[in-house]
C-alpha cells in the first residue's frame, strides 16, 4: 500500500474523530492499524501521530482500570 494512501486514511481518521466524538473507541483502534503499517514498511511516524496514540491508549487503560 502506497504511504500516501495511508497517510490519506489516518487525515480522514483524524477527521471523523473531531466530527464524531462519540466513535472516538473506534477511530482509536483504526488509528493504531495505520501506523502498525507504516511500522511494518519502516516508514517513519508522524512525532504527533504517535502523541496520539499514546494519549488515547493512556485514556482508555485509565478508563478500563
Amino acid at each position: 500500500m502506497a504511504l500516501e494512501e495511508i497517510k490519506a486514511r489516518i487525515s480522514l481518521l483524524l477527521e471523523q474523530m473531531v466530527e464524531q466524538p462519540e466513535d472516538v473507541h473506534e477511530v482509536h483502534e483504526r488509528l493504531r492499524e495505520q501506523l502498525n503499517e507504516l511500522r511494518a514498511l519502516g516508514m517513519p511516524l508522524p512525532a504527533d501521530l504517535v502523541q496520539l496514540e499514546k494519549r488515547l491508549d493512556d485514556e482508555f487503560n485509565e478508563a478500563e482500570g
